[in-house]
């Protein structure tokens, strides 16, 4: 698929921007603080509904607005569609497609997909759990989008268990539901733990292969989920052919019933796949703490490859999006990274200067300054204007 063109009104730095893609590779050239990653970032917002920049969506509407825009035509083997979302300050969001109400935004998943490779991505090796959680539950909703359902009941029933284990820590707290809230969660927890399982043994080879690419030098990596409920692992081994919800589930509440005063005591869900993580190695050992700045770099890149090799393999082609990352990178990387960017249907690229982009990388190119972008290439045709805030 490939997105042929992109609105955006009232979001981030732009006030209005209208522009027009073809196939193949595009280029957004701007010094920092002109918006050219707010305009790729807008067209990751309508394949997740979320920012690979901030956690919540506030930032995302310019100053002195009351709501942001953006609107994308998408071309999915010859067939067009048009998808639309409204972000609103203090109201729910609104999401069109081909101009006619959808009852959720969720509804638009899978209209757009992209992969972004971004300089926040170095945390999917030195960040925190919470960074792995979140690229493995985007790439299960990217391969199909009723995964974010899954994933929204689980974080609600979450919510409600943890708000009960909290007014339990008081003595007279009352705990008469909370059998019926560990069910719920072990029943919600283990639908998402099955679906990470099945996707973490789909996506770790393709992982090795574009670290091998990546580092050739290097010792190789391997992913592995690790849940906090030890038995659990076993469940996602490379010869177990479909991970079992029920099995899962039983652990689950297994664990429950045996850290239930420990949870009581200190008012928090100990339990779920809220606690778990994907293991990365390299070599013999774990790459956090251990893989140098470049290995960290190349583990990365190898993981968002993995990712967009995985979605590609099983037909669902996303935009590859390369938000400011080239500048990170030697030229060893650069070379792999535009090796791999050659294969994909569409390739969004953002530099601050345009000798940071590979020669590999041939296509339209664009300038993106004082508001306004700037046509470089007969294949690009823009329009816009902008409000002169720096980026986020």
């Amino acid at each position: 698929m490939y997105v042929r063109a992109l609105s955006v009104t009232d979001f981030r730095s732009w006030e209005q921007a209208e522009l027009t893609f073809a196939p193949g590779v595009s280029v957004l050239v701007g010094a920092n603080g002109q918006g050219k990653t707010n305009l790729v970032e807008a067209i990751g917002y309508l394949a997740s509904l979320s920012s690979h920049r901030v956690a919540g969506d506030a930032p995302l509407i310019r100053r002195g607005a009351s709501s942001a825009t953006v609107r994308a035509v998408a071309v999915n083997e010859g067939r067009e569609l048009t998808v639309q979302v409204e972000i609103a300050s203090g109201r729910a969001n609104r999401a069109r497609v081909n101009r006619s109400p959808v009852r959720s935004p969720r509804e638009i998943l899978g209209i757009v997909r992209t992969v972004v490779f971004a300089p926040e991505d170095l945390a999917l090796v030195r960040g925190d759990p919470s960074e792995r959680r979140g690229l493995l539950d985007d790439l299960l909703v990217a391969r199909a989008p009723r995964w974010a359902g899954a994933r929204a009941d689980y974080d609600k029933v979450l919510r409600q268990r943890s708000a009960l284990l909290k007014t339990a820590r008081n003595a007279r707290g009352d705990t008469s539901t909370l059998d019926v809230w560990d069910a719920h969660l072990a029943r919600a927890g283990a639908v998402l733990v099955a679906g990470r399982l099945e996707l973490t043994a789909a996506l770790a080879p393709h992982v090795t292969a574009a670290y091998a690419e990546v580092a050739p030098e290097s010792e190789p990596v391997a992913a592995r989920y690790r849940s906090k409920v030890g038995d659990i692992d076993a469940l996602g081994a490379p010869d177990v052919a479909t991970p079992d919800a029920a099995a899962v589930e039983e652990m689950l509440l297994e664990e429950m019933r045996r850290r239930r005063h420990q949870e009581i005591e200190r008012g928090v869900c100990l339990v779920g796949p809220h606690r778990d993580d994907l293991e990365l190695t390299l070599g013999e050992g774990p790459a956090k703490g251990y893989a140098s700045h470049g290995e960290s770099w190349s583990l990365a890149l190898a993981l968002r490859l993995g990712g967009f090799e995985l979605l590609r393999g099983e037909g669902s082609e996303p935009v590859l999006v390369l938000d400011d990352v080239f500048a990170e990178l030697d030229v060893r990387r650069r070379r792999a990274l535009a090796r791999t960017a050659a294969r994909a249907e569409q390739v969004l690229v953002t530099a601050a200067v345009d000798d940071d982009v590979p020669d590999d990388l041939q296509g339209a190119r664009y300038v993106v300054e004082s508001g306004t972008v700037r046509e470089m290439a007969p294949a690009l045709r823009t329009t816009g204007g902008g409000s002169g805030e720096p980026d986020a």
